[in-house]
């Protein structure tokens, strides 16, 4: 994983000013303020020494001027006990004690690795997803070649080629537990693989009858979900896998199918279209089966969205001027299952609303507030990310009016490099960073100035995604990114073949 050499590539970092909150005039709210720092300080401190084990107090101090302390180690430390801090957001934990300075330092400072993966171009071709398993020890990427390759990602080491994992291009890994994934290909196949022997697959599943494009896991039911470009969503039974495969049945199927993603929770499920649908199953039971066969159905069930979170002011298809026929509103009462209601709704895209849009990407907040999308204009001539709002207050809407469950709340236009490639973003295992391919680099995008929570910064009215750091270190157009689950790391791929990771620079 070495980045030198002559034909590595040229690795720059752009940095942006990153804008601090207006300093108050008060004094007696200032001398609070710093007070306040000296105990978080103080509490960084503590964080930092949780690594040394039984130190003695006398070696404990602090270095001297010019020394320097095993970074990788201080770096873990904060960055765990700040995870664990978010991660507990609730009764128990303040939220005006959320250490936003040390969060938005660690992130603002991401550089390229010292060591970073360079992929033979020839043999792997592009790079199409990354994936870290859960405790964050293996990092595993999915080629274009047919190729899944495994590596360290703390050392940077390489750990193990999967050479034809695949019969064509590999698309999505998923990791079901911290020693079992998943991937599946163009070849309309998806494996099973055993981090404790690699030597061949635990098993193959046959059902798709075109290309698999990404897999989900209920955790709550042990079910691997699918979806491909037949439309089809179809759920497997890993509770009784064999050589041969494990039991199946088609879930769901709709026309367009691009990306499909269940909640944190495995609450709902969100299928985005490339005829710029979202569709939404609320309440969701994967133990049975959805028979949508009908696309007028969901056509008449087309909810546009407002930039204010609001349907449209048109009328939509199927829903009566007056009356109270809920029959169109909630599909289940057409034969669906009460457990699976079925929204579709057309988010609107700013400066695209008398234009259709393609919904490329599909990623969700990982406490399950917001659902975050790249999208593309038909004519492919324009690129935005934006994030919306789950809305929980549905009890309040008029009978009448179509259920609508999200509202936009932050957007940013992307550069289009790339036309044609479906760009991954992700969001920070907290979830208050998203990462965003951005032409032949990333930016590192946050909902206010402080990098603060989204429960805490939600608009009145759609707002900008803030910048808060630009890295380019390819020489292609980035396709994929994803965080470490455990460490404060990131890694990119790209058109051509490498990857990259990133992580703080003091």
């Amino acid at each position: 994983m070495s980045s030198g050499g002559p034909g590595s590539d040229t690795e720059e970092s752009q940095d942006r000013p990153y804008s601090r909150a207006p300093e108050r005039d008060e004094p007696e709210e200032q001398e609070s303020e710093d007070e306040e720092d000296e105990e978080e300080d103080q509490t960084l401190e503590q964080a930092c020494g949780s690594n040394s084990g039984n130190v003695p107090q006398q070696n404990s101090s602090r270095p001297e001027q010019g020394e320097r302390t095993p970074a990788s180690g201080v770096c873990d430390s904060i960055f765990s006990w700040i995870w664990k801090r978010s991660i507990r957001r609730g009764p128990y934990v303040d939220p005006s004690r959320d250490n936003f300075r040390t969060m938005t330092s660690l992130y603002a400072s991401m550089n390229p690795a010292s060591d970073s993966v360079n992929l033979n171009t020839q043999t792997h071709g592009a790079v199409f997803n990354l994936e870290y398993s859960p405790d964050g020890s293996v990092l595993t990427v999915a080629c274009e070649q047919t190729e899944v390759l495994l590596f360290d990602p703390v050392s940077s080491k390489h750990i193990k080629t999967l050479v034809e994992a695949h019969e064509d291009c590999v698309n999505n890994i998923r990791f079901l537990d911290n020693r079992l994934f998943a991937t599946c290909s163009d070849d309309t196949t998806i494996a099973l693989w055993d981090l404790r022997n690699l030597s061949g697959k635990v098993c193959t599943l046959h059902g798709h009858a075109s290309w698999v494009k990404n897999i989900e896991y209920d955790t709550n039911t042990r079910l691997l979900v699918t979806s491909g470009f037949d439309g089809n969503v179809i759920t497997w039974d890993t509770n009784r896998f064999t050589e041969d495969g494990c039991p199946h049945k088609k879930f769901f199927h709709t026309r367009y199918l691009m990306r499909m993603r269940l909640t944190p929770d495995c609450s709902r499920m969100l299928i985005s279209t490339s005829s710029g649908y979202l569709l939404i199953l609320h309440d969701l039971d994967l133990t049975q089966s959805l028979e949508v066969g009908s696309y007028r159905i969901l056509r008449a069930r087309r909810t546009p969205l407002n930039t204010d979170g609001s349907p449209s002011g048109s009328r939509p298809v199927g829903v009566p001027r007056h009356g109270n026929d809920s029959s169109k509103l909630h599909p289940h009462r057409e034969g669906l299952s009460p457990r699976n209601s079925l929204e579709v709704l057309t988010p609107e895209v700013p400066g695209e609303r008398e234009k259709g849009n393609c919904i490329t990407s599909l990623q969700l907040h990982p406490k399950g507030w917001a659902t975050l999308l790249r999208c593309s204009s038909n004519t492919d001539d324009q690129e935005w990310t934006c994030v919306y709002e789950f809305q929980e207050d549905q009890h309040q809407r008029h009978p009448v009016q179509p259920r609508c469950s999200l509202r936009l709340t932050h957007y940013i236009e992307e550069a289009n490099v790339g036309r044609g490639y479906i760009k991954e973003l992700c969001f920070s295992p907290d979830g208050r960073l998203i990462c965003s391919p951005h032409g032949y680099g990333v930016r590192l995008l946050a909902f206010d100035e402080r990098c603060g929570e989204l429960a805490d910064c939600i608009p009145t009215r759609t707002a900008l995604l803030r910048e808060v750091r630009s890295i380019y270190s390819h020489s292609d157009v980035v396709l994929t990114s994803k965080f470490s689950p455990t460490h404060c790391q990131l890694a990119t791929g790209c058109l051509s073949g490498r990857v990259a990771l990133y992580q703080p620079h003091f």
